[in-house]
């Protein structure tokens, strides 16, 4: 290692004590914003207002990511996860939010609620999508999260129908790239015997695998997040799983993105029983049924189409309530406050035999 002159050693030393006392700023600062939250809860919880309001957080993240624009120095892209954990982490001192989420921990659901509402809120696993929505109406959590669609896959048909059942609200939406990556404690490949995961993640990583490491024995397990959790523990091997399992099971991610498809993105939705205030940038989900009838379809989309309403997805289901019956699953764009949205889903409504307003909330950013 080449020597280092004693001026820089001196200079390096004051750069560490200017870091430390900012450091040391920013803990107080931290202290005196959790101060301020807290009494913000107070208020909430005497006018019942609600607690998580995601008009003001986008409205923060929005005003310091162009602040940050000023300064050029701390990366911009990361202005955002920094301050999403501050304000979960503040938002805990005014009350504990609960998330229920379709588990098990570590998998890419579980991602999606912790890059939506932070670490600091207690994000609770569930066995089923139905389980997520029942929860909510018991009373039990305050949101839920789900995945309702994927640019493979395709929609996620089980979550659209459980909007039949319960009077629930989509309340936001998270995209999601869906990477998979070799995670372990040791990072030399030559010493790695077995690979642990679950069945579809070996069928997208299949290729890298036959590459890479050709002669590692492959073990199917339940899910990538066990896989992660028997890596921990085992010096000869790695787990192909989620970049939520290596932080969970504080493994080293070895290899990033060794699956196939290079755009494998998966759209979650937050669900819960209210509809958030517009941020100027949202989207509204509702489900109708339409007349048997020729041009029935058209017809009821017409109010949309006359004023200039954008339709961003369309969906049918079978509506299990008669052969050929159908119900169709819509995102347009703009709040239901708006008065154009209004008064289109209003004549829409008149024209269909079933409609139902599922939400209106912030686009994924």
């Amino acid at each position: 290692m080449k020597e280092i002159p004693q001026e820089v050693k001196e200079n390096l030393s004051k750069l560490r004590e200017q870091i430390d006392k900012i450091d040391e700023e920013i803990v107080r600062l931290l202290n005196k914003r959790a101060k301020l939250a807290k009494e913000v809860g107070h208020i909430k919880k005497q006018y019942r207002l609600p607690i998580y309001v995601p008009s003001r957080e986008r409205e923060i993240f929005e005003r310091l990511i162009k602040l940050n624009e000023k300064y050029k120095e701390f990366p911009t892209d990361y202005i955002k996860p920094v301050f999403r954990e501050i304000i979960s982490a503040c938002r805990s001192t005014e009350e504990n939010l609960k998330v229920a989420y379709l588990g098990p921990k570590a998998t890419f659901t579980h991602q999606a609620s912790i890059q939506y509402f932070g670490q600091a809120v207690e994000h609770i696993p569930v066995a089923t999508i139905k389980d997520v929505f029942e929860e909510i109406v018991k009373g039990k959590v305050d949101f839920g999260v789900v995945p309702v669609e994927n640019t493979i896959e395709g929609v996620v048909n089980y979550t659209l129908d459980m909007f039949m059942d319960f009077d629930l609200k989509i309340t936001g939406e998270i995209i999601l790239e869906i990477s998979l990556h070799l995670m372990g404690i040791n990072p030399n490949l030559s010493e790695i015997e077995r690979v642990y995961s679950h069945r579809h993640a070996f069928a997208e990583c299949r290729d890298w695998l036959h590459k890479n490491l050709p002669n590692a024995q492959l073990i199917e397990v339940e899910s990538t997040a066990k896989a992660a959790e028997m890596a921990k523990d085992d010096y000869e091997s790695v787990a192909i799983a989620s970049e939520a399992a290596a932080d969970i099971y504080g493994l080293h991610i070895i290899e990033r993105k060794i699956d196939k498809h290079l755009h494998n993105f998966t759209r979650f939705i937050v669900i819960g029983k209210d509809i958030p205030k517009p941020t100027g940038n949202d989207k509204t989900s509702f489900i109708f049924s339409v007349k048997n009838e020729v041009g029935a379809l058209y017809k009821t989309l017409e109010p949309l189409y006359k004023r200039g309403i954008n339709m961003t997805k369309i969906e049918s289901r079978p509506s299990k309530k008669g052969a050929w019956d159908y119900i169709f699953f819509t995102d347009i764009e703009g709040h239901i406050e708006n008065k154009n949205i209004k008064e289109a889903l209003k004549e829409l409504e008149n024209i269909s035999p079933y409609f139902k307003i599922l939400g209106s909330y912030p686009k994924a950013q």
